[in-house]
């Protein structure tokens, strides 16, 4: 197993001015009894709200952070205790911090990185010019970081969290901030990296694009504890009671004859777009009844996009711990 987390928890303590001398102690729990595996080669998500322990979970991962209470084993060792040692086999991309010199080219920082993990220096020119063609960096390799894009910027920062060929790759919002191009070029690396080279990514983002392109598996946090662990695919399947179907007319449709069940939720002239309820109607039959009355130009049906399921989850107040106890009153 790649990581093991046993019922960890971890709790800040904070100290709150009363008045002109007192203070009064508060304890935060930013992680409350997570458990969790991952095996080798895979890429999880952990996603939700802010402040639902998301970042506090990477440091515990990390070995930054130490738990108040529970275990965590990270390649067979306690990141915490032997984090010198398990610095050589993971590597960590926060997108609001840096590892590159800000006043030095990026080749610079690749140098001095392999210093710093004892790569002999055959191997680390060969390694180097592996990540310079996988990432595209001959073109701005050698200007200072200050004067680079964001998204060039991000790029260097995943090759210098590479040059030692880790395991496992732990990602804080790699995208935020980036464009659509940049973005796009970005999450087609990381897809590489973990299904040619297999590395193992673990991932927190706010994107649900970002997840869905990348992530197989993931857990849903929300007040530091896990609500929801799952497959991407299972989860959408569990979740989806709806189908949106975008309709662009020949003309300015006169009569929907809509069924109880399907509403309108956005219309631009022609185009309108319909969410239709699955518990309450199909979607062949609402279909049917539209393209019956009207002149139509083109038909899509989709699924509703990942956010409108992660803030069902939200709102529902589902918990892992609720559907098990469900399901154990079944079983009984």
């Amino acid at each position: 197993m790649c990581i093991e987390v046993n019922r960890v928890s971890k709790q800040y303590t904070l100290w709150k001015i009363k008045g002109w001398t007192r203070r009064e102690r508060q304890v935060i729990e930013a992680v409350k009894d997570v458990s969790f595996r991952v095996e080798p080669g895979r890429a999880l998500a952990l996603i939700g709200p802010n402040g639902a322990g998301k970042s506090t979970m990477i440091k515990l991962l990390c070995g930054i952070l130490s738990p108040t209470q529970g275990s965590i084993r990270v390649l067979e060792m306690d990141p915490f205790k032997d984090r010198s040692r398990l610095a050589y086999r993971i590597s960590s991309v926060f997108g609001q911090r840096s590892q590159l010199w800000y006043h030095l080219p990026p080749i610079d920082t690749f140098q001095l990185l392999g210093r710093i993990y004892d790569i002999d220096r055959v191997e680390l020119k060969k390694r180097m010019k592996e990540l310079i063609e996988l990432f595209d960096l001959s073109s701005f390799l050698y200007q200072p970081v200050r004067k680079l894009s964001l998204g060039q910027r991000m790029r260097c920062e995943i090759a210098a969290a590479l040059i030692h060929k880790p395991k496992i790759l732990f990602l804080d919002e790699p995208t935020i901030g980036l464009d659509v191009v940049a973005r796009s070029t970005v999450i087609d690396i990381l897809r590489d990296l973990n299904r040619h080279r297999n590395v193992t990514i673990i991932l927190t983002s706010h994107d649900t694009g970002d997840i869905e392109r990348i992530c197989e598996d993931v857990i849903v946090l929300n007040e530091g504890k896990i609500v929801l662990e799952s497959k991407i695919r299972e989860m959408r399947k569990n979740f989806f009671h709806s189908k949106i179907i975008e309709i662009e007319f020949a003309e300015q449709p006169n009569d929907l004859n809509l069924l109880p069940g399907v509403r309108v939720f956005d219309q631009n002239g022609p185009v309108v777009k319909l969410e239709v309820d699955l518990k309450t109607c199909d979607v062949n039959e609402v279909v049917s009844r539209i393209v019956a009355c009207n002149a139509v130009r083109d038909i899509t049906i989709q699924d509703p996009p990942l956010e409108s399921i992660i803030q069902h989850i939200y709102l529902s107040g589902y918990s892992a711990e609720r559907e098990a106890g469900q399901n154990a009153q079944i079983d009984g």
